[in-house]
């Protein structure tokens, strides 16, 4: 008996080792009082400037490629077992335990550690608060204003939904974070072009509109959705990069990005999701108020928004519902206690930040187009 455990535990000896080593880095982050922080502002950043780097050569989702290949080459091999009888079988699963736990590892070390690193909001002390109505009520005004103040000054196509800025947007993104890291130094650093996914049709199908490969260190898109989701899209998943993996936080350095970027697209982008999450805090808290805001929304920002919900309830589905599940069982492993609510938790540090703005003066002012 103990000679038969010894031989299976030497059989699979580094998907054990891999898998210690996984546990291992996890409990450290969890329980090593600045552990996290100290590998997200130091080894992580260097894997990032090493893989983010290598693939970023790559103006293709290398993390699209490999899963697509790893998905055929388990499938093939599964079938070539079969064929062959128990003992093969055994062996596939061997190395598909292997592979797992390479996956794991990689997991843990390009993303899972960084949950439980300092956050963007304690490192820059705009931390959530509560908060009224009324005060509520006008966030969702003053983002009414910079919507109205953009819609008609960006690029839109024959049914007057907007355009991307230009084909670069990945770059433009990229300079988007550049620009905000000159005022938040945590963001600073190496960023990647963010990429289209291929088939995108897939990430839609799963409700999603963007997705960080821990695999490869990739900012990936959704590029079928409506345009104005892409540019915030792809700010927030370059947030990532920088270690800030918790939703709420990634969507408002996403709008910060977004609020400071050169490019009218951009700042509309920011300001319309913003406006979104902002509104549907405003509608649980007085239906009144909102549908009195929602009024006084522009013309092309309602294409847009009309626009976005049709294209989602084209996707909408099993397999979205399937996906929100896996996303939000995902989250609250990852210490994020309420799952997929938190990407709506945006709100309070959007809350936080306008009102200091209304104290102590605009940090900066986004410029906007005059009218030709």
């Amino acid at each position: 008996m103990k000679t038969g455990f010894l031989k299976i535990v030497r059989r699979n000896r580094i998907t054990l080792v891999l898998l210690l080593l996984s546990g291992l880095l996890l409990f450290c982050a969890r329980t090593v009082n600045g552990f996290a922080e100290w590998y997200a502002t130091h080894i992580y950043t260097f894997l990032v400037n090493l893989c983010g780097g290598f693939f970023g050569f790559f103006p293709f989702s290398v993390s699209e490629l490999l899963l697509y290949l790893l998905l055929l080459t388990a499938v093939v091999s599964l079938l070539c077992s079969l064929k062959k009888g128990p003992r093969a079988l055994l062996h596939w699963l061997r190395h598909l335990m292997c592979a797992a736990s390479v996956l794991l590892l990689l997991f843990v070390l390009n993303c899972g550690i960084n949950y439980y690193r300092s956050s963007f909001s304690q490192k820059t002390g705009i931390t959530a608060a509560a908060y009224s109505s009324q005060e509520l009520e006008e966030l969702c005004l003053w983002l009414t204003e910079e919507i109205n103040a953009r819609a008609s000054q960006v690029s839109r196509d024959a049914d007057d939904r907007m355009l991307l800025p230009s084909e670069n947007a990945g770059q433009l993104a990229v300079e988007a974070m550049h620009r905000l890291g000159e005022l938040y130094p945590d963001l600073q650093g190496y960023y990647p072009r963010p990429k289209p996914v291929l088939f995108s049709k897939i990430l839609s199908l799963e409700g999603l509109t963007g997705i960080y490969s821990a695999f490869t260190i990739e900012a990936n898109y959704n590029r079928d959705m409506t345009a104005y989701n892409i540019p915030f899209t792809m700010c927030h998943e370059l947030s990532h990069l920088r270690g800030f993996m918790q939703e709420e936080e990634a969507n408002f350095i996403a709008f910060l990005a977004c609020e400071n970027a050169a490019q009218t697209e951009f700042q509309y982008s920011g300001y319309l999701t913003a406006w979104i999450h902002a509104t549907n805090a405003l509608y649980r808290a007085d239906r009144t108020a909102w549908q009195e805001v929602r009024a006084l929304l522009c013309e092309e920002a309602q294409i847009d928004l009309n626009a976005n919900n049709q294209y989602w309830a084209m996707h909408d589905g099993l397999i979205s519902e399937v996906s929100d599940a896996v996303n939000d069982t995902y989250l609250k492993a990852n210490g994020q206690s309420e799952g997929i609510k938190s990407y709506g938790r945006m709100v309070d540090l959007l809350l936080t930040y306008w009102m200091e703005k209304q104290q102590n003066g605009f940090l900066y002012e986004a410029s906007v187009p005059s009218s030709p």
